[in-house]
């Protein structure tokens, strides 16, 4: 079985306030939802084996926040240009690249794009919140064969349902 983690990036500055999109770093409450998001991974006994990013700063940000949590090693964070700003189609392409030797990849990237792939490898309709979490299971054992709805969602969580809100 093949677990992929889909993971948006925390809640950020916003746009126009002296930052290019790329740069833009994690808020304050940004700051606090990654490790929380973390937390609530480790608490699960969830993680995985290799971790994806943008190379975006938010994205990374949070990456290495969430990492941190469940003691993935921060310098092992694989940052791909390709999945800046990527769309559902490059966020896959992306994904069936991964080695079959990795059974749980984690991707972090940016909507509209993560929602998207959501949707259509589970056919479940989901919108990523900022820092939301979906792990989707596949009954599959190599990457290349993931394709829509050939995923069950297993969990979905983000910070303001954890915070009871």
């Amino acid at each position: 079985m093949l677990e992929l983690f889909l993971i948006r990036h925390a809640k950020t500055h916003p746009p126009g306030q002296g930052f290019a999109d790329f740069d833009r770093p994690l808020s304050s409450r940004g700051e606090q939802d990654a490790p929380r998001m973390g937390h609530w991974l480790a608490e699960q006994h969830l993680s995985f084996d290799r971790m994806l990013s943008s190379p975006a700063r938010r994205a990374v940000q949070t990456a290495r926040l969430i990492a941190g949590e469940v003691g993935y090693p921060v310098d092992d964070i694989r940052e791909i240009e390709a999945l800046y700003n990527a769309n559902a189609d490059t966020l896959l392409a992306e994904v069936q690249r991964t080695d079959p030797a990795c059974q749980r990849l984690a991707l972090v990237a940016h909507n509209p794009g993560i929602s998207w792939l959501c949707q259509s490898l589970t056919g479940e309709s989901v919108e990523m919140s900022t820092c939301a979490i979906a792990v989707i299971h596949f009954d599959l054992d190599d990457w290349q064969a993931v394709h829509n709805d050939a995923g069950r969602l297993a969990y979905y969580e983000y910070p303001a349902k954890l915070a009871g809100g």
